[in-house]
């Protein structure tokens, strides 16, 4: 298919499983695109749905001042009710998401305004028994902005990785930031939680003090943790929240093997600030003409699809993507030739060559490198979603060999607009991605498999990630299997298995008794905000 390289630019989402159904059901209009009237004696009447805009920006409590993030316009709130909050949410949804008919049509008087939006999703499961949307989300507008628009969040900089959340409990340090205050007190890679301000993590009830300590609310809050290294050692640290600036390209290198140069590159996050640091890296690799490519996305929860189609341009390069699609965007069955939030003609992403200026949505006139693979070796795990999956799903759309080495990907081909209205940010399913063959449906992820027999399953080795070493050491589990891949075209015979992984991490020196059916604490901030920040979101608008 030919198609034009000033096609609009996708930013990343999130979700799970099964095809689109079926749709059919409650009368809908269309997006509204009128100027709105404030609007009176607002009721619900089942199965009847006015135009959103009709209700948008009519706000319980209308936010006053200006916009820092939109260059300091004024906000559009006006004053209404909690009733004009839900029925836009209610008509927005009608419209929009991707599985509008199976939302039930309940009375909004009901619920307040979160737990409305909560319910307006699919209750469907899938084949396998798992809900076909799991991840349905709002949040506060200026918070959602500040990490978007300047890569800053706030917190310690730790990346953890959850075993359970109820007693007794596991959480390990996956990464840290290079200059966060986790970085900067020594905290390493696999290190365990023990206790946080006294309070015995694994196994304790008092959820209230470890949510704390996990989600500090402002910065300069200080918490105690103590920490199970690796090597056995317990140290304990005094950690202070503090801004973090994301590092999302981090330890790029160049590896000395019996089959050549190996450059390996650890891609946390499918951010617009990437760009520079995958440029960089594929550079680095030219120059040292590398014969085998690594991309690390085991903790790649998505991003900008746009950066993703970028990224597989740059590792396949001019013959392999000239006039291939990437990716093309499937929404319900009420918008098939045109974008239901921009209106825009719907057409497919392309591989870009050029890079982008992402705060204008523009093309500009420089190449960008590439390295002209023939295949790529991916690193996965559980939390390599969405955008992370389309960079795999694109490349295999065009022929180029991806070996997975790893687990099984989380399984999100599906998207969304992140909309704000009244200061709240919400995110609800309403697009899915296929390939230029077609295929999309790897909503149960992408699985390794030394001979694959089905389309989500794709030629690597099953392989538990390894937290006794450091990402980007050739001897840590996923990079040495990748390695060992490249020399002898098999998987190792002895793999990591996870019991192997889990052996030294698991023995703490907690004596206290496990408490039975505990509470469970919150997943700390930075998973929450893979799902919401960093997932297959679309922009509104088109490359120029």
């Amino acid at each position: 298919m030919l198609i034009h390289k000033s096609a609009r630019i996708y930013l990343l989402s999130v979700f799970t499983l099964s095809l689109l159904s079926a749709c059919g059901g409650g009368t809908s209009s269309d997006s509204g695109l009128i100027s709105p009237t404030t609007p009176t004696n607002v009721t619900w009447v089942a199965g009847t749905f006015a135009p959103e805009n009709t209700f948008k920006d009519f706000c319980s409590n209308p936010r006053t001042g200006s916009d820092p993030f939109n260059q300091n316009q004024a906000y559009p709130d006006k004053q209404g009710t909690d009733l004009h909050e839900k029925m836009w949410l209610r008509s927005y949804s009608d419209n929009s998401y991707l599985w509008y008919s199976e939302i039930e049509d309940n009375d909004p008087n009901n619920f307040s305004i979160s737990d409305y939006f909560n319910q307006l999703k699919t209750q469907e499961n899938t084949d396998s028994g798992a809900k076909k949307d799991n991840f349905h989300f709002l949040e506060n507008t200026a918070d959602y902005n500040k990490q978007t628009q300047s890569g800053i969040t706030s917190g310690y900089g730790i990346r953890w990785q959850f075993g359970t959340v109820k007693p007794p409990r596991k959480l390990t340090v996956a990464y840290t930031e290079p200059n966060s205050p986790a970085a900067l007190r020594g905290i390493q890679r696999g290190a365990q939680v023990l206790e946080i301000d006294g309070v015995d993590f694994i196994n304790s009830n008092d959820v209230d003090t470890i949510n704390a300590g996990l989600s500090p609310t402002q910065n300069g809050q200080i918490h105690a943790f103590k920490l199970k290294n690796i090597d056995g050692s317990i140290i304990s640290y005094n950690i202070e929240s503090a801004d973090i600036n994301t590092s999302p390209v981090q330890n790029t290198k160049v590896i000395a093997t019996n089959v050549g140069n190996v450059g390996y590159v650890q891609f946390n996050s499918h951010i617009p600030l990437a760009q520079e640091g995958l440029i960089s890296a594929i550079n680095q690799f030219s120059a040292q003409n590398v014969a085998e490519v690594v991309i690390d996305l085991r903790y790649n929860g998505g991003g900008a699809l746009a950066l993703a189609s970028q990224f597989a341009y740059m590792i396949s390069g001019d013959n392999a993507t000239n006039n291939r699609t990437f990716e093309t965007t499937v929404f319900n069955n009420k918008h098939t030739t045109n974008d239901p939030i921009t209106g825009n003609t719907l057409r497919p992403t392309p591989f870009y060559d050029k890079k982008i200026d992402y705060v204008n949505n523009v093309l500009t006139s420089t190449n960008l490198p590439s390295l002209n693979m023939q295949r790529v070796f991916v690193l996965t795990t559980g939390s390599t979603c969405s955008a992370s999956e389309a960079f795999m799903n694109g490349l295999r759309g065009i022929d180029i060999d991806v070996i997975q080495i790893g687990n099984t990907t989380c399984g999100k081909p599906y998207g969304f607009y992140p909309q704000d209205n009244c200061g709240s940010t919400y995110f609800t399913i309403q697009f899915k991605g296929i390939n230029a063959k077609g295929f999309g449906d790897y909503s149960d992820g992408f699985v390794p498999k030394e001979s694959p027999q089905f389309q989500s399953e794709v030629k690597g080795c099953d392989v538990a990630d390894d937290f006794t070493k450091a990402l980007g050491d050739p001897t840590e589990g996923l990079l040495s299997a990748a390695l060992e891949y490249m020399k002898s075209e098999s998987c190792p015979v002895i793999a990591l298995s996870r019991s192997t992984i889990d052996k030294g991490l698991n023995k703490t020196q907690n004596t206290s008794k496990s408490i039975d059916n505990g509470l469970a604490i919150k997943v700390p901030n930075q998973i929450y905000n893979s799902i919401v920040f960093e997932n297959k979101i679309l922009s509104r608008e088109a490359i120029k």
